[in-house]
């Protein structure tokens, strides 16, 4: 039977009293607080556009953010349109996020602007496809790829937007893959700081680890990027039929539904962290998420089916075309589509957010990993059959009907 837990009537009595009086968490990043690079007139905040929905404004006209539509979250092998796709997945951390900061008290413009932005820099292919990326390109360079130190790239590096230090820090810091009971943020004060903490990450593969956020807000989207995706992604395995239905999974101390699990976590991150400096699960609960995490790798991500796709498919598929992009690139061969689709269209938004060295002098290799991870799924397939027609790799997708 589904388990809802509630907020106890005491604290909801307190919230309510709170609300009513027009209260703000004193731990809330506030909109004076707003740290950007460069100082530019059209950046100044206005009464209708403060400062974090700048940047919200700025990642959702990106020239890259229409991508999420077709890259995938976890399901690359199937066509369906009832499985979730980036797009969604960001709109759902977003929205629980929200949710709970309203409550929390804290900038929700800061936590949109998070969100929506955290998986800018994903490949095709989820984590599958970013893990054959970062094999590639740190062999090559020593260098690593992580989707998120990609993200805040394309927001920073590859366009300028001149995004706030505060949106960009919560972007780097959100890796969901690292849960923990609790999160204090670790203050990040100027972009030199950033900066050293981006390139710390940038030559170490275990340099996540470390990584908090300096917000409340980046914290928050931190934890909701897992619970977003702990439940939907259960929902999609059974759509999917890649289990038979939510029986498969176990029952936890926070339930097996995407509802329940999305409802009690959130009731216990409010219960545990209101009017606190920090965001914190009681120890039930964190380890009732662990499990959830666990359970889903050994029933869903790490299928044998899936992975044999990947092994078989999708690896040497993008070393050929990291070769193909590469010589492109140390040839500045104008006529490729890595300069008339990918250069052209970073340059394209170089107009308005200009850059003091041309994009198309980047590293080649570097500008090899950009075109790459900036690739839908469906394009990353046409453009490797575009390139090599009698290759023997193809992805076999199972259809509606199959």
């Amino acid at each position: 039977m589904a388990h809802y837990e509630t907020i106890s009537p005491m604290l909801e009595q307190k919230i309510q009293q709170d609300q009513q009086a027009g209260w703000v968490s004193p731990f809330a990043c506030r909109n004076s607080d707003v740290i950007r690079r460069v100082s530019r007139p059209s950046d100044e905040p206005k009464i209708y556009r403060p400062p974090f929905s700048k940047d919200a404004d700025k990642i959702l006209n990106s020239a890259f953010y229409n991508r999420y539509t077709d890259k995938t979250q976890v399901f690359s092998f199937y066509r369906n349109d009832d499985l979730s796709r980036r797009a969604l997945h960001v709109q759902l951390v977003s929205r629980i996020a929200r949710n709970i900061g309203a409550v929390l008290g804290l900038n929700l413009d800061l936590i949109e602007a998070i969100a929506i932005g955290h998986d800018m820099g994903h490949t095709p292919f989820g984590h599958a496809g970013e893990h054959a990326l970062h094999q590639l390109y740190h062999s090559a360079t020593g260098r690593c790829f992580r989707h998120n130190l990609h993200s805040v790239r394309v927001l920073d590096t590859m366009v300028p937007y001149n995004i706030s230090l505060q949106t960009l820090d919560g972007i780097l810091c959100h890796n969901g893959e690292l849960p923990k009971a609790e999160y204090l943020p670790q203050p990040m004060t100027d972009f030199e700081a950033f900066d050293r903490r981006s390139a710390d990450v940038l030559t170490d593969e275990d340099g996540d680890r470390r990584l908090i956020p300096s917000t409340l807000e980046g914290c928050l989207v931190r934890i909701c990027d897992m619970l977003a995706y702990l439940g939907k992604d259960r929902q999609d395995a059974v759509r999917a039929h890649l289990v038979a239905s939510e029986e498969a999974f176990g029952q936890t101390a926070i339930g097996k539904t995407n509802a329940e699990v999305i409802n009690n976590l959130e009731v216990n991150l409010i219960e545990n962290s209101y009017g606190k400096p920090y965001l914190k699960l009681d120890p039930v609960h964190f380890e009732a998420m662990l499990q959830l995490k666990e359970e889903n790798y050994k029933i869903i991500y790490r299928q044998e089916a899936v992975q044999k796709q990947v092994a078989e498919s999708i690896v040497p598929m993008m070393e050929q075309l990291y070769g193909k992009i590469l010589e492109d690139a140390k040839a500045h061969r104008q006529s490729s589509c890595l300069y008339r689709h990918h250069i052209a269209a970073v340059n394209e938004k170089r107009k308005w957010y200009p850059a003091s060295v041309p994009y198309e002098e980047t590293d080649p290799h570097d500008l090899t990993m950009d075109f790459i991870a900036a690739m839908t799924d469906d394009y990353f397939i046409d453009y490797y059959a575009y390139l090599f027609p009698h290759s023997k790799y193809r992805i076999s997708y199972i259809g509606y009907f199959d």
